[in-house]
């Protein structure tokens, strides 16, 4: 049974920052916790994660040891939030599935532009050009 979450965002890009603030901001049924990916915080926490993957691909962590990317992510994310747990029943249906990927795509085509930290400052580019559009924001 998961009683907590743990969401890794990418702190350098402005779009996480934003989905990060908007999670926090919702009542929460199952408490979600965030922590910057690759951050020395993540790495002491979940050593067997590949920092740089959680960097390109939300990643959320449950308390029950499961393990969260892409859509998966976003869609536990809107199933831990009061009010949003029918969405994220519908989302994951297989016939919605592909709708809820598209949208997640959409979000990481945003981010592929330069990554900024929270001062501003430029980071580098967000996702790679290996990315195939399978990356999610």
């Amino acid at each position: 049974m998961i009683t907590r979450l743990t969401v890794l965002y990418d702190a350098g890009c402005g779009l996480c920052r934003t989905a990060r603030t908007w999670l926090a901001s919702r009542a929460q049924l199952v408490p979600l916790e965030f922590v910057a990916a690759g951050s020395d915080e993540a790495r002491r926490r979940y050593p067997a994660l590949d920092a740089a993957e959680t960097l390109a691909d939300i990643t959320v962590v449950a308390d029950d040891g499961g393990v969260y990317t892409g859509d998966s992510a976003w869609i536990i994310c809107l199933w831990a939030l009061d009010g949003y747990r029918g969405l994220a029943a519908r989302l994951a249906r297989p016939d919605l599935r592909p709708t809820a990927r598209r949208v997640v795509e959409a979000a990481a085509a945003l981010r592929r532009g330069t990554r900024t930290d929270t001062f501003g400052q430029e980071l580098g580019q967000g996702y790679g050009s290996d990315c195939g559009g399978t990356c999610d924001a």
